[in-house]
């Protein structure tokens, strides 16, 4: 499946590009990426970037880069991820340096959400999230998902949101 542009009231969810590498690999090289195994190496960023966009070809979902409607600006990622290091699908979100805030990770995390319920044969979906990461554990609670004591997670300490298809 080739990834979707989808379009929320700000945003535009798109494919990724080469030229969105560098500033994915800026951001996974930083400390921001602690909520994310990092940071991470070239090396490593640049397989994460390809595992984005390869799974759309193997999954039929993957990553979309967040684009500001208005000025084009790429402000981060959304994306659904499967296979191997996931017990689960997963709904995920980053945003970059200073664009947190402004509830762009909340509409693209719905947008995403709601287009893999409408078009993917999921129940539901997790979100993995940091326990000290409070800003992406708002985000999954301010989607109406609940905290799921009991689902597999790829690290113990995560804390794990459930989306249901059509709510809780």
């Amino acid at each position: 499946m080739l990834a979707p542009t989808l379009q929320s009231q700000r945003l535009v969810l798109r494919p990724m590009r080469d030229d969105d590498f560098a500033a994915y690999e800026a951001l996974m090289a930083s400390p921001r990426a602690a909520y994310m195994g990092g940071p991470h190496d070239r090396r490593a960023a640049w397989g994460m970037f390809c595992s984005d966009v390869a799974g759309w070809a193997i999954f039929g979902h993957g990553a979309l880069m967040l684009e500001h409607r208005e000025t084009g600006e790429t402000l981060g990622q959304v994306g659904l991820n499967a296979g191997p290091l996931f017990p689960e699908t997963e709904l995920g979100w980053f945003l970059y340096d200073g664009r947190e805030g402004a509830g762009f990770a909340t509409e693209a995390a719905v947008a995403l959400r709601d287009w893999a319920f409408a078009q993917l044969p999921l129940d539901s979906l997790v979100s993995y999230t940091d326990a000290a990461n409070a800003a992406s554990r708002k985000v999954a609670e301010r989607m109406g998902a609940i905290e799921d004591a009991d689902a597999p997670r790829p690290d113990p300490e995560d804390v794990v949101y459930r989306h249901h298809r059509g709510g809780a």
